[in-house]
């Protein structure tokens, strides 16, 4: 596929021979052989020509003049247009330094000093090394090259945007790293020349240190780490690699994998625009850091292997997601029992149809109750069937309303509906959008009026996917007092019902369970046109607006990395390999021109609770003029080739 801003980089740990330059170098050589041909940046572990427990032969002038000279054989032999980091011991004068240097193109770009030098427990680093922060000198002569020396440099490839900066084990391990640095500087690779070894647990936290760290930097971090071969006198090393995108595992492995090397694609761009969004995190200046800029050669496509999740909102594994769903729902009624108590309201009134939607806000309203410790009867439930309610439906909203004890009451709007056809002249035969909007807005006007009667509000009960495609009547089913569903996306709805549903289940309520259950198997729609011959639901939505699981999966492409139509598709394309890339196209085309068009429905949006990282609001997360142009989104989904 197309590469847009895709980086490939690799973590090895080369087998070592320890205080054998030649060997390790060619192992190194090796891998660099093997790597993926479109691979851009290779991390190899801290001091990797010499070997990290080289201990006191660091003191062999022979050592360090042949680490130097290996250094040399590699950057000979190296792969044309990739950038490597090498551990090595480089001697500056009367010191020794634990150094990363930086290859690209056969020459040595800077060589970065590690600060913090350890000597606690099991490691004496101190007996040998000195830290970067006090070399006296900013730059050294390299086979006849004048090449920057620091413990502050990053390096910028122009023709990619990825900007890379190393750090040296301890370096990480440290209350400020210099990774945190060398980010505000303007790194968005970070690397780790490591050689932390393997005690009891050590694994988990280092793995958590890693995440962590690209988390709160919002960049790329690639850890390389010293293998089995490193000296067992006293230690072990596993070779524990990792390659992480803010906060997100890519690739891993330990002693346990036969492979000598892992890949990962990092999206730059996506780093980006958080750093743009999330500025506060990027604020700080960083003066002393230099940036070194070189220029790689443009590659235009790249191998995919990372993977993307077909369900963004909903996690794969069912105790996570039963666990995110039980969240979801404890914020949503907690939100709306806050409101509840902050304006003395005992009373609420909402409009239950059957479906999946108008279930959730439902049972939000009875956890709310049971927070405030209100009487469920003031739960004002309200069956509103008109010309496409199904038997189903109704009745599935008629049990479930007495299963919670709510009050449940039964409006019946076909006369209201057809004595509005004929006050404004409509046919009711043209089922248009004047004929199912109708019911919308009446269907409105009976909740708020009875809010007004019971002296209490209007529990909203449209989700965010809906907001996202303006799938709602203005002033109808798009107003209430309080929404509690706006940042819920229809893919996560039947999950949270499903959960509540087993739930009960455990508790002994299978009746609650069934109906829960059967609400999830019942087709989306809003049943405002005529049920079929034989009384089923003839209304379907994804139908009409094609499927909910593309559209949730092109809004959280959006609205969580801005990302362009053409890659969008392309995700999307991998995400769901069985759909045709007609489906997807059509499906992207209807997503942005209904996305763009109804931003005036979600600029006067009624007060609801955020629960993700997604949210429509036009108080919080979305700022958009209604009247914006689309022209240049639909442009670049059309121009698409279909194959």
């Amino acid at each position: 596929m197309k590469r847009y801003q895709y980086y490939k980089v690799v973590a090895a740990t080369p087998s070592v021979a320890i205080g054998n330059m030649q060997k390790n170098v060619q192992a190194m050589l090796d891998i660099c052989a093997r790597v993926p041909k479109d691979t851009q940046l290779i991390v190899f572990p801290e001091l990797c020509i010499t070997g990290y427990t080289c201990q006191d032969l660091f003191y062999e002038d022979l050592l360090l003049r042949q680490a130097q000279k290996g250094l040399q054989e590699f950057l000979e032999a190296m792969p044309d247009q990739m950038a490597v980091l090498v551990g090595l011991p480089l001697q500056i004068q009367n010191k020794l330094y634990n150094a990363a240097a930086f290859c690209f193109d056969h020459h040595v770009l800077g060589f970065q000093l590690k600060t913090y030098i350890p000597s606690y427990n099991e490691f004496y680093e101190t007996r040998w090394f000195t830290s970067g922060k006090n070399c006296p000198v900013d730059s050294m002569d390299w086979q006849g090259r004048t090449v920057p020396v620091s413990n502050g440099l990053v390096f910028y490839d122009s023709t990619t945007q990825a900007c890379i900066g190393a750090e040296l084990c301890e370096d990480l391990w440290v209350t400020i790293p210099v990774s945190s640095k060398l980010a505000l500087a303007g790194a968005n690779i970070l690397c780790n020349l490591s050689a932390s070894n393997d005690t009891i647990a050590k694994d988990a936290y280092r793995h958590q240190l890693v995440i962590n760290q690209s988390a709160r930097t919002y960049a790329g971090y690639v850890y390389a780490s010293a293998g089995p071969q490193e000296s067992t006198s006293d230690l072990v090393f596993s070779g524990h690699d990792l390659i992480c995108e803010n906060g997100t595992v890519l690739s891993e492995r330990n002693y346990l994998d036969t492979n000598d090397f892992i890949v990962g694609e990092i999206d730059i761009q996506n780093l980006m625009n958080d750093r743009i969004h999330f500025k506060t995190s990027m604020e700080e200046e960083i003066n002393d850091v230099r940036t070194i800029t070189y220029a790689s050669q443009p590659i235009d496509t790249i191998e995919l292997h990372r993977t993307y999740d077909a369900y963004p909102f909903v996690p794969n594994d069912s105790e996570k997601r039963i666990r995110r769903c039980q969240n979801i729902l404890n914020i949503q009624a907690q939100g709306l029992a806050t409101r509840l108590s902050k304006i003395h309201c005992e009373h609420v009134v909402i409009g239950i149809s059957g479906g999946l939607d108008s279930t959730l806000a439902l049972l939000v309203c009875e956890r709310a109750f049971q927070l405030c410790q209100y009487d469920p009867k003031n739960i004002h439930a309200i069956s509103m069937p008109g010309f496409g309610t199904s038997v189903r439906t109704k009745t599935n909203a008629d049990q479930l309303i007495d299963l919670i004890h709510a009050s449940k009451e039964t409006i019946t709007i076909g006369d209201a509906v057809n004595q509005h056809f004929k006050d404004i002249h409509h046919d009711p035969e043209i089922m248009d959008i004047t004929y199912e909007n109708s019911q919308a807005r009446e269907r409105t006007q009976i909740l708020m009026d009875l809010a007004n009667q019971y002296n209490g509000i209007v529990i909203g009960t449209g989700d965010l996917s809906e907001l996202a495609l303006g799938w709602c009547t203005y002033n109808g089913d798009h107003m209430s007092m309080y929404a509690v569903n706006v940042s819920v996306p229809k893919t996560l709805v039947r999950y949270i019902v499903e959960t509540r549903a087993l739930q009960a289940q455990k508790e002994g309520q299978n009746a609650l369970h069934d109906v829960l259950m059967d609400i999830c198997d019942t087709p989306v729609s809003p049943e405002l046109l005529p049920l079929d011959a034989s009384g089923k639901i003839a209304q379907k939505t994804e139908e009409v607006l094609g499927s909910y699981d593309l559209h949730d999966f092109f809004l959280y492409h959006l609205l969580r990395h801005h990302e362009q139509p053409e890659k969008i598709f392309d995700l999307c394309v991998k995400a769901f390999p069985t759909i045709d890339k007609k489906t997807i196209k059509n499906g992207l085309l209807t997503f942005y021109r209904r996305f763009f068009a109804q931003q005036f429905k979600r600029n006067c949006m009624p007060d609801g609770v955020k629960v993700g990282s997604i949210c429509l609001s036009p108080r919080g997360d979305l700022r958009m003029p209604s009247d914006a142009s689309r022209d240049l989104w639909l442009q670049q989904v059309e121009a698409i080739e279909i194959e």
